[in-house]
């Protein structure tokens, strides 16, 4: 499998955990004391570190630097969208494409030639 997918897929799964480790406890949690949040999720923010090192390891090979940096702002969002509207229940909102836009454009500038 190439470098730059297998740091996409590691990137996306590492995404997962944290977007989880960051913002899951708002809905699971709030009952909970917040070093309690924390704890746990501390605990889950660990999976994420042991996929996105080894991630950017491997990518940093074929990408830049900040092409890893912009690569993964884009998978956050393509990670965050889903999570905020399935699992948080937010409404979709417009807002979401015009943030996606304009990570488009960073990724133009970054990855063009």
């Amino acid at each position: 499998m190439p470098a730059a997918l297998q740091t996409v897929a590691l990137l996306t799964v590492s995404n997962l955990f944290m977007t989880f480790a960051w913002y899951g406890h708002l809905k699971t949690l709030n009952h909970r004391a917040w070093y309690v949040a924390a704890l746990i999720s501390w605990g889950i923010a660990l999976f994420e570190y042991l996929l996105q090192v080894p991630a950017n390891r491997i990518g940093y090979g074929t990408l830049s630097l900040g092409q890893l940096k912009i690569l993964q702002e884009v998978i956050t969002l393509g990670v965050f969208i889903p999570f905020a509207m399935l699992y948080m229940q937010q409404p979709p909102k417009l807002d979401y494409l015009w943030a996606g836009l304009c990570l488009l454009g960073a990724v133009y500038f970054m990855f063009r030639g």
